[in-house]
């Protein structure tokens, strides 16, 4: 019998997605994930439980959508991954939830801005797509475009996307989207939060590149 294809990213992957259930980010059958791997997508099926999601679970499929390994169907939000797929190389994973805090967000605010350095690792401040109908060509689009000089995006009265190289890093981005995002509410709920300019953000960035943090 031949080895799974791609069984190590789909292995990351299937961890990857427990971990963000772990977390609170993907309640019930909620939320999906895929890893680039050359010309090939490992990604989630539909209807899947992220909590439960194991390797041979996830569906292999070429760049254009067909299924070349796995049983079942891909996400609903497929359209989605290839639109995003197609920003760059700079996409090796992408992860998507519902998460609480960013979900709320998605639903009242048009942005959530830079109130802490800690969301240069996002891009700085984080776009809020346009709502459209979950699985649509307009939500995969919006989204894209949100995304366009960040790592993570909101999706209006949705939930929440970020990208990564690899899927490790994109879930560990989503959780720092839904860090921000807790953070933001908490503090509008004491009033007005102050945000960070470009010249205060730059400062950051220049001093984290001096000290070879990541991502900046």
């Amino acid at each position: 019998m031949s080895a799974p294809r791609h069984a190590a990213q789909r292995e990351a992957l299937a961890v990857a997605c427990r971990r963000l259930a772990a977390a609170g980010l993907t309640p019930g059958t909620t939320g999906n994930a895929s890893v680039r791997v050359g010309d090939e997508v490992a990604i989630t099926p539909t209807g899947s439980v992220l909590a439960d999601l194991q390797a041979a679970d996830t569906v292999v499929i070429d760049l254009d959508g067909r299924v070349h390994d796995g049983e079942g169907e891909p996400t609903s939000e497929l359209l989605m991954h290839r639109v995003l797929y197609a920003l760059g190389d700079e996409v090796g994973a992408i992860v998507h939830t519902h998460a609480p805090y960013a979900t709320a967000l998605s639903c009242v605010v048009d942005e959530v801005p830079a109130i802490h350095y800690g969301m240069l690792g996002l891009g700085g401040s984080v776009r809020v797509a346009p709502y459209a109908l979950f699985g649509s060509q307009e939500l995969a689009d919006g989204v894209g475009a949100a995304l366009r000089g960040r790592r993570a995006a909101l999706m209006s009265n949705h939930g929440a996307v970020a990208y990564a190289a690899d899927v490790a890093s994109a879930a560990e981005l989503m959780v720092e989207l839904e860090w921000a995002c807790t953070l933001y509410w908490r503090a509008a709920a004491l009033g007005a939060p102050r945000v960070l300019d470009e010249a205060a953000l730059g400062a950051v960035a220049d001093e984290m590149r001096r000290r070879g943090y990541p991502r900046v």
